[in-house]
């Protein structure tokens, strides 16, 4: 009897431990709930991570549309947020400064996938025709990377890539959706292309409120030839001299307008505008409009700015 005991016991003790190796099996290849739990920093990146996702996934966007992402202050909510998440993915190359002291404080399991890794970073300058390729990790690297839609083709295998790899029961959804993105990106390209030939050589001069139209500029035969504020960051603050330096640009250049993004403060722009008498024209450049606006999705964000920048300087 004794040993009849035994011998049960024992093959119980064998299934649970064969039970719960296929169920930790089954939780390594798939996420508990049926849905990874995803972050997306921006509205950019949140945009491409939707349309790669679909309904796959619970994506969650940190800063809401019309927001600065260089002065952005996230809240305990997104702490939680990052806590929960199984991946974050951010637009990288210096660009979300808040990232650091959030991931301190959100702790968790996420992992973060910077979507511009991996891509040739160019300098951050105003410099005519000046776009030397430097180090991720330099300082001086433009974050605003999407300006290029090429590069965006790149955040797009990023993250089919990481989406696949954590929840591989829906590879082939994610593999999909990527590559009829992809296309989609390469059509605005093309489409890119022909709305800029509109604009003359000569009139192909941008002056923004910061630094960044480096990407487009060296894709389409532009050049960034100034800027209110001589940073990335509109955190920064211009000097006198570097005011009365702009000004003496846009004159010299024939400057035709200065691109102000929708978020920032056009104060300083408009009195540049207002002394070299030149228009200043608003733009999208680091956001996405509110679902019913023209730059809902990063398509249209692109496509609206492409227009404005055509109408403005052709």
């Amino acid at each position: 009897m004794l040993q009849r005991k035994i011998f049960t016991y024992s093959l119980l003790l064998i299934f649970s431990l064969v039970l719960a190796a296929c169920t930790s099996a089954q939780n390594a290849s798939e996420p508990a709930n049926g849905k990874l739990k995803v972050v997306a920093t921006t509205t950019l990146v949140g945009d491409v991570v939707r349309n790669i996702s679909g309904e796959r996934v619970d994506l969650s966007v940190l800063l809401p549309v019309d927001t600065d992402p260089h002065n952005f202050e996230p809240s305990p909510k997104d702490v939680a947020l990052v806590s929960e998440a199984d991946i974050v993915f951010t637009n990288g190359a210096g660009l979300e400064a808040f990232m650091t002291r959030l991931l301190e404080n959100a702790g968790g399991k996420a992992v973060i996938i910077p979507v511009s890794e991996g891509l040739s970073l160019i300098e951050a300058t105003a410099e005519v025709g000046h776009t030397e390729e430097v180090h991720p990790e330099d300082q001086g690297a433009d974050p605003h990377v999407w300006m290029d839609p090429n590069n965006v083709m790149h955040w797009a295998d990023r993250i089919e890539q990481t989406l696949s790899e954590k929840d591989p029961a829906n590879a082939a959804t994610y593999q999909a959706n990527a590559q009829a993105y992809r296309q989609s990106l390469k059509e605005l390209d093309g489409w890119i292309q022909q709305q800029v030939a509109q604009v003359p050589q000569k009139d192909r001069k941008i002056v923004s409120d910061h630094l960044v139209f480096g990407y487009f500029a060296k894709q389409y035969g532009f050049e960034q030839v100034g800027t209110v504020i001589p940073s990335t960051s509109t955190l920064a603050q211009p000097s006198a001299q570097e005011l009365a330096a702009l000004e003496d640009t846009i004159r010299k250049l024939g400057v035709k307008a200065i691109f102000v993004e929708s978020t920032v403060n056009p104060a300083l722009s408009q009195r540049i505008a207002d002394d070299t008498q030149t228009k200043l024209v608003s733009i999208n450049s680091e956001t996405l409009s509110d679902p019913q606006g023209p730059a809902a999705t990063y398509l249209d964000f692109m496509r609206t700015n492409v227009s404005t920048i055509v109408q403005a300087l052709k």
